[in-house]
């Protein structure tokens, strides 16, 4: 099969969103039209169960078989973990061979590892090219084992919509949004590299919870506002929390938003996760600094749009991220706001200690200050646990993540994908070698950065 075809993104999300504000969101550069990973024999991992038909139908399997068919295939990709269809021993040897001549296993690339001195990991993934001048786009995910747990922070796009002021992915271009196979595969290779399947030896390198899943939880809070890019998240949490294969609870999935209030209700519906708000501030004038989203959507909606979630209970309680930016956000007459406001949703506020990169005008509360506000907090009720910077040694903390993608502009492969020439994207390079020393300086970590597993 060919690659798929890069077209220019006219629109910031599949659902019907309004059109961006300037300073607020950011267009995507490019569309990828395929779903699949891979190019001339695609991809099988990552594919819905819908699409895990098509592609039998493609390749003349019966249609009486295709349901059957594309059960097996559901077991052996997200169940057992299979990279090989030769281990798929309850597959006719005929339809193996046939499978492995149209089709692979294969995940994306895994660029580097960085391990923690905390024991967090971070991978760099670079997804498959889907054209000529398109080394492939990539991403960080972010693993953060805890003794009971293991939590992995998962992108859905390459950059971010958005434009919050505190947060290093906002400062990157949005290159284009993730596919549901390209979100699902992080996941696939967190366990890869973990040894989190059926009958595999657990990673030894690093730390993994003494639990029956060193991956038991996700939270989509790496780069990117997942409610942008709705249909492939919705999908991708579809495969993840589908009993017959990853099998994760929804109710131990997270989707994180900074507030695109008309998508709320639709996430409750169809998506069904816990909810987490990035809130980080208590008045609109603030908020319109911090996350320019609330100059389209305020603070009063959007708590009104969490009061109406479906589901939400003192049994399926919201999250509310805060931020704690020094003298920014974090007076005690903010956190008494910040109760009032609250008040009526089931909730608990989770303090976010400000972590640091390259070129931030911002610094951290100190900890007597944040302690001072998690008490105002507690003491009206809410749970206000202090979250623990993890990861912060090779950039993984929250706010920190930026992938290299923009080394090469997907605007200048689109040019060159269209027979334009040197001198046409002149003003692109330049631009790009402008900006190249900030990309290095974002992934000059202190810890060392691994070789990917062969």
């Amino acid at each position: 099969m060919p690659h798929s075809t890069l077209i220019e993104d006219k629109s910031v999300s599949s659902p019907p969103v309004p059109g961006a504000f300037d300073g607020i969101e950011k267009s995507a550069e490019i569309a990828v039209e395929n779903q699949h990973l891979g190019g001339e024999r695609p991809s099988l991992v990552g594919l819905t169960r819908p699409l895990l038909a098509d592609k039998l139908k493609e390749i003349g399997v019966p249609e009486r078989e295709i349901r059957m068919r594309a059960s097996q295939l559901w077991h052996w990709i997200y169940h057992r973990g299979a990279q090989d269809f030769d281990v798929m021993l309850n597959v006719s040897k005929t339809m193996r061979t046939t499978l492995a001549e149209h089709f692979t296993l294969a995940r994306p690339e895994i660029v580097s590892e960085q391990i923690s001195i905390d024991g967090t990991r971070k991978w760099l993934i670079r997804m498959p090219s889907h054209g000529k001048h398109d080394r492939g786009a990539e991403i960080e995910t972010v693993y953060i084992p805890e003794s009971s747990r293991g939590t992995l922070c998962i992108s859905s796009q390459v950059g971010c919509t958005l434009t919050c002021s505190f947060c290093h992915t906002g400062t990157q271009k949005l290159v284009r949004n993730l596919t549901t196979a390209e979100i699902i595969a992080q996941l696939i290779i967190a366990r890869d590299q973990l040894g989190d399947w059926p009958g595999m030896t657990r990673s030894v390198s690093g730390i993994t919870p003494n639990a029956e899943r060193a991956v038991s939880n996700i939270v989509l809070m790496g780069m990117g506002e997942p409610l942008f890019n709705f249909d492939n998240v919705r999908d991708a949490m579809g495969i993840a929390s589908d009993g017959e294969g990853l099998s994760i609870s929804r109710r131990r999935i997270t989707l994180s938003t900074s507030g695109v209030v008309p998508m709320i209700p639709r996430a409750g519906e169809e998506i069904g996760s816990m909810l987490a708000i990035s809130l980080h501030a208590v008045r609109d004038d603030l908020r319109n600094e911090l996350v320019p989203i609330n100059k389209k959507y305020p603070i009063a909606d959007l708590l009104d749009a969490c009061r109406a979630y479906p589901g939400v209970s003192n049994a399926r309680r919201i999250t509310f991220e805060y931020v704690m930016l020094d003298g920014v956000n974090d007076s005690l007459a903010d956190a008494r706001e910040l109760v009032r406001l609250l008040k009526g949703i089931p909730a608990k506020i989770n303090l976010i200690p400000f972590n640091p990169w390259p070129g931030s005008k911002y610094t951290c509360s100190d900890w007597g200050r944040i302690e001072q506000f998690s008490d105002v907090v507690f003491n009206a009720g809410y749970a206000s646990p202090v979250r623990t910077p993890r990861g912060r040694d090779i950039l993984a903390a929250c706010g920190q993540l930026k992938s290299e993608t923009e080394k090469l502009r997907a605007r200048t492969r689109l040019m060159l994908d269209s027979g334009i020439g040197a001198e046409g994207v002149y003003a692109f390079r330049r631009r790009l070698s402008s900006y190249r020393p900030c990309v290095n300086r974002s992934l000059s970590a202190k810890a060392p950065i691994m070789p990917a597993k062969q």
